[in-house]
């Protein structure tokens, strides 16, 4: 029999998990399924900020595609996601989310939702079953680096705590939307100790154009629907919102990296947008030769082609009098607009960023060379994807890696 007075049980192994979106909310879980106490600290008053954010409008939570589709999504990094991907994909996501109780459903696009469409509820059912596995959440706790006892430090409420664990995940977000705490202050701490950081640049983000400042006035946040937009042999077929500097949407998400690397390299991008995808230009032209009698352009144009007038206005903010006035130039346009892209905005309006920590500098349980027992996960690291369910998903997907590695090592 045990003497309760002089055997006592081993203590469990600890890890601290810095930033409470899905990432850190993933790798908590996994270290708790695997027998490890954890504390998860975040910032922000409340968990999941940007998450509940980003699925206001209804949460894409991944993507329905086959893999062979599905990997090119992440561009240079794609051979490093083939892995992550091979061990939690989309259909795993999914099947995850049904053990949260949330089911969910493909969409016309291919796009994966939950059935209720909101964040909300999976955050909520998702803290619960954290809560019950043991997991602590310490949130407004701003992690500072390390002190010289090789602590976490953390800026509280209460002042200055540190704290020490057998392993440390940080998931603490890229540089986009700051004020739901993804700041990138963990550049510099890191870059102190050594550690890779590529520069961090906006990703899935609108663009300049340089309206006129009465097209800007008149038509900002107006949609242009069902068009094609077309870069460097790339198409993409959606919607693009119209902003009081230029265009954002999924289309120009979607090629938002290319758009970038380009006004980089040749401080412009020249897109092209076709405003009619499901014509010819054969009959676009046959239907401008009609004789337009007395008719005004616009009303000509809205009669025999159904143009909005927002579509109208971006013709005439773009084109010059000649192309407007020439059935054959104004046809060519149409399928092929020029859109002159200036300046990608600002990386603090960005849906998600690219750059971060290389993955040089992580061995293959994403865990910092330079800092054995600390792994990373999520947009600290150097990748990007489109939004669509592919961000989403990559963030799951190294929360999971990350969570897994941190096991090991507190287990070891």
């Amino acid at each position: 029999m045990p003497n309760p007075q002089t055997d006592t049980a081993p203590s469990p192994r600890s890890a601290i998990v810095i930033g409470a979106g899905p990432s850190g909310l993933m790798a908590a879980e996994i270290l708790a399924d695997r027998g490890v106490r954890v504390d998860l600290y975040d910032s922000m008053p409340s968990p999941g900020r940007k998450f509940l954010l980003a699925g206001k409008g209804g949460l894409n939570l991944t993507h329905s595609e086959p893999l062979g589709s599905f990997l090119p999504r992440y561009g240079a990094r794609a051979g490093r996601f083939q892995s992550l991907l091979s061990e939690f994909g989309p259909s795993d996501l999914r099947a995850w989310a049904k053990t949260l109780g949330i089911e969910t459903f493909v969409g016309s696009s291919g796009r994966v939702f939950p059935e209720e469409m909101k964040a909300a509820p999976l955050l909520r059912s998702w803290l619960r079953r954290l809560r019950a596995k043991g997991i602590r959440l310490l949130v407004r706790h701003r992690w500072l680096g390390w002190d010289e006892q090789e602590r976490l430090r953390f800026a509280s409420p209460a002042g200055e705590t540190a704290a020490k664990a057998d392993a440390v995940v940080l998931a603490l977000g890229g540089v986009s939307w700051p004020n739901l705490g993804s700041d990138g202050r963990w550049v510099k701490i890191l870059e102190q100790h050594g550690i890779g950081v590529s520069p961090v640049k906006p990703a899935n983000c609108g663009f300049d154009l340089d309206w006129s400042e009465r097209f800007a006035k008149v038509f900002a946040g107006h949609r242009l629907g069902t068009i094609e937009l077309e870069f460097e042999g790339r198409t993409v077929r959606g919607e693009i919102t119209l902003t009081e500097t230029g265009m954002e949407g999924g289309c120009v998400y979607t090629l938002s990296a290319a758009l970038r690397d380009a006004i980089e390299a040749n401080g412009i991008a020249m897109a092209t947008l076709d405003l009619l995808p499901d014509w010819t230009e054969a009959k676009v032209l046959d239907m401008l030769q009609r004789p337009r009698g007395s008719k005004s352009l616009s009303t000509f144009l809205k009669k025999v082609l159904g143009l909005e007038p927002v579509t109208i206005a971006l013709l005439r903010e773009l084109l010059p009098p000649e192309s407007l006035n020439n059935p054959l130039l104004l046809a060519a346009e149409i399928k092929a607009l020029p859109l002159p892209l200036m300046r990608t905005r600002p990386v603090e309006e960005a849906i998600s960023t690219a750059g971060g920590i290389r993955f040089e500098d992580l061995d293959d349980h994403l865990m910092l060379k330079a800092l054995p027992g600390v792994f990373v996960a999520g947009e600290m690291l150097d990748w990007e994807a489109p939004t669509g369910g592919y961000l989403l998903t990559g963030c799951f997907a190294t929360g999971r890696r990350a969570g897994l590695g941190a096991a090991g090592w507190a287990n070891k």
